[in-house]
């Protein structure tokens, strides 16, 4: 944790010297996508300059406390104790940040919803998780942006990608990335037989522009009329949709939500980065070993994580092995009992594995 920390007061600093650069003044948008950037930052970074502060002047008093001198020994004891109540206090804060990893002070984050296995009944639960945390993200005053989405004929969603801005935003969803399975009597069904259905939810960081260089070279672009409405009955006749294929990893990012090309685009580059940046540092945590694994919020999104359960009225998150009866609100958008009991599990892990500052 320590030196994931210096890395980012490393990066503020940059990015604080960066904005001071007059070559960078004088352009706007790399000037705002850098303060956006330090903006996300500048809680953490501030904390823990303040947090190497108190350690230096720990060591300092820690000296004076040895002294031969009685009277300035003992204040130094009493300085001391202040002075590492205040550092144990400042500590807590920043475990408080760092739950999630790097990513966790992220402002924006793009979700993917995919109907799993069920059919229709899966694409209709596919469609309930969009709604749920639609609402979750309108009681928290996050603005929501659709990028595009795959309806079926009866409402559902095959998939649907959106992102979501504002203050927590990754920190909270990032757990929601994974398997989500529902058991219900589908709309569907005439006998009153329970089914058991799936979606796949993956929640990415959304970086910055600066953080994930892409030319032309690196991506190929194609354009095409796509169909759109449930069942795609509706064809755009202008060649409006875009494909984006990635040179390098094969990734392929599709947008036709809107009429503009120029604006599909935008979207599809937005989701791209998003999965290269995504792509990037699973390579990287494979390649060191996870101090995180046993964290829930590390984002496997082949485990599954929860059961919605309607004829209980019972959510289970089998990560924490946590049990609520109180589908009906969570799935109605409230989401935060899940979500603190997931963050206190997290707190706790990584309070465990980091043990005393002395």
């Amino acid at each position: 944790m320590r030196e994931m920390l210096e890395n980012k007061l490393t990066r503020f600093e940059h990015l604080e010297r960066q904005m001071l650069d007059p070559a960078v003044q004088a352009e706007p948008s790399r000037m705002a996508a850098i303060a956006r950037e330090h903006g996300s930052l500048a809680k953490l970074a501030t904390k823990y300059r303040a947090f190497r502060q108190y350690v230096d002047e720990i060591e300092e008093v820690r000296e004076l406390a040895s002294s031969d001198q009685a009277d300035e020994r003992e204040l130094a004891e009493v300085e001391l104790v202040e002075l590492k109540q205040r550092r144990e206090r400042l500590w807590e804060e920043l475990l408080d940040l760092t739950i999630g990893g790097e990513d966790a002070n992220r402002a924006r984050c793009v979700m993917e919803i995919r109907a799993g296995t069920g059919g229709d009944e899966a694409a209709l639960f596919a469609r309930d998780l969009y709604e749920m945390y639609k609402r979750h993200g309108e009681t928290k005053r996050w603005k929501l942006e659709t990028f595009g989405a795959n309806s079926t004929e009866l409402g559902g969603f095959k998939e649907i990608v959106f992102s979501i801005q504002g203050e927590g935003v990754y920190r909270e969803l990032q757990y929601e990335s994974g398997g989500h399975r529902v058991q219900r009597v589908p709309e569907t069904e005439t006998k009153g037989r329970i089914h058991t259905s799936a979606a796949t939810v993956a929640v990415l960081p959304e970086p910055e522009d600066i953080e994930v260089a892409l030319s032309p070279d690196d991506y190929e672009v194609e354009r095409y009329a796509a169909s759109s409405g449930p069942g795609g009955q509706h064809v755009n006749k202008t060649a409006s949709a875009i494909r984006l294929i990635h040179k390098e990893t094969g990734l392929v990012v599709q947008c036709h939500d809107e009429r503009s090309q120029h604006k599909n685009l935008s979207k599809a580059m937005r989701i791209l980065k998003s999965r290269l940046f995504d792509f990037l540092q699973q390579q990287e945590q494979q390649q060191r070993a996870d101090a995180r694994k046993s964290l829930v919020g590390s984002g496997d999104r082949s485990q599954r994580i929860r059961t919605y359960n309607f004829p209980d009225n019972r959510v289970t998150d089998h990560r924490i092995n946590l049990t609520l009866y109180k589908l009906d609100q969570i799935i109605a958008g409230n989401l935060q009992p899940l979500t603190d009991a997931l963050i206190d599990h997290d707190r706790n892990e990584l309070r465990s594995s980091m043990g005393p500052l002395d």
